[in-house]
């Protein structure tokens, strides 16, 4: 990644749509406007693509349970005429965090963990090592990012820099294990339970307390708790594809006002120690398919969770805006509440909004990062919201 490897970190950019004066939004109306449209929107989000110079653009809609209409646009690579297909993986950076957290969920509704699990109780043999101000914070507090840990654009340990966390020693489980016992060694950023401080680390912390419960890498967790029941076959980690190949889109960053592609391997994301806070890669569907569970245990229809387990997720915990991977918000064109969440590894883009009242949800992904890639998915996502929500026809944005 050049000469951004020290800056690289996971970014919260949540997109802010306010819209006044909709009109009542019924699921009726939506089916219908859900009819009127093909199954591949690649064509719908070509014409945003191009307004906002961006390599691939990729999104997909789900309504009525089911993911209705998806598709991509683009070129895996600025400059080559390798065309992106459905199939093709993005990078969902952040967009992870409400992975990990279903992950951990699951393990307390198997009796692994518990909610109030503290960092002391997780991590005995740390204790004395530990900050005073850490060992009464708890997994919920981590979940909401209440943990004291440093905001997103200081995930390293003090002195540490990225090529530092890339070369630590061990597996990726041992190396998280350690950037924990860095982590927590340090003075808080704030009263650890009291201050929202949106925290990659957090989610590392978090992800370790998961590894030690059930004595496995957090990779095997995701793969096996939530990835293979959900057949997310394109899931991953890390930039995608093969080095010195096209096989998959590649990853851009902003350098000197010029779009660079960043040529995928080991060094080409974030390191393994921030996994669970934003490493997942998969297919625009299979990202859907995740959020379609989401949806369904909403409605109380059963899956990887009981409906209480989803209610936990979905409601704001602290007196914040913010629990367990989403942004709780209030919007007039969903008539109420929206979960929403977006993610960035500086090289890639992704946003969800999900309303669970209207059993509806949209998803868009773009392999670039910076420039005007989150306007551009902002207006990716208001023209399916106008077109699959609310049956309109204009998708010009708000």
């Amino acid at each position: 990644m050049g000469t951004q490897r020290n800056t690289i970190s996971l970014w919260f950019l949540i997109i802010v749509m306010s819209v006044a004066g909709c009109a009542e939004v019924t699921k009726t109306t939506s089916q219908e406007a859900a009819k009127t449209f093909p199954d591949d929107i690649g064509p719908l989000l070509e014409p945003i693509r191009q307004k906002y110079q961006l390599p691939a653009l990729a999104g997909a809609v789900i309504l009525g349970g089911r993911t209705v209409a998806w598709g991509a646009t683009g070129f895996r690579k600025d400059g080559n005429d390798v065309k992106v297909t459905p199939n093709d993986k993005f990078h969902l950076g952040s967009c992870t965090k409400a992975m990990t957290a279903t992950v951990i969920a699951m393990l307390v509704e198997r009796g692994k963990l518990k909610w109030d699990t503290t960092l002391a109780e997780a991590f005995p043999d740390m204790v004395d090592e530990m900050h005073p101000g850490y060992r009464e914070i708890s997994l919920k507090h981590l979940l909401a990012h209440r943990g004291g840990l440093p905001p997103a654009n200081r995930s390293f340990p003090k002195g540490k820099s990225f090529m530092d966390m890339h070369n630590l020693p061990g597996y990726a489980m041992d190396q998280r294990l350690a950037y924990v016992r860095m982590m927590l060694g340090q003075e808080p950023e704030s009263e650890p339970g009291t201050q929202y401080i949106y925290s990659n680390a957090g989610y590392s912390v978090a992800g370790v307390m998961a590894e030690r419960a059930m004595k496995m890498p957090w990779e095997t967790l995701m793969r096996t708790m939530l990835f293979e029941p959900l057949g997310m076959t394109t899931a991953g980690f890390g930039a995608m594809g093969t080095p010195g190949k096209i096989d998959q889109p590649w990853q851009h960053l902003i350098i000197g006002n010029q779009l660079s592609a960043v040529e995928p391997g080991r060094f080409s994301d974030n390191p393994p120690v921030l996994g669970p806070g934003g490493t997942v890669h998969c297919s625009i569907r299979d990202w859907a398919k995740f959020i379609t569970a989401h949806l369904k245990c909403a409605r109380g229809e059963g899956g990887l969770l009981k409906s209480e387990t989803f209610k936990l997720l979905h409601t704001a915990d602290f007196g914040g805006d913010y629990t367990s991977g989403w942004a709780v918000l209030q919007r007039d064109w969903a008539g109420g509440m929206v979960l929403t969440h977006s993610g960035s590894n500086t090289m890639n883009f992704a946003v969800v909004w999900m309303v669970p009242k209207l059993d509806f949800a949209v998803l868009v992904a773009s392999n670039q990062g910076g420039g005007g890639v989150e306007k551009g998915c902002d207006e990716a996502c208001w023209m399916l919201i106008k077109k699959f929500l609310l049956n309109e026809e204009d998708g010009k944005g708000r």
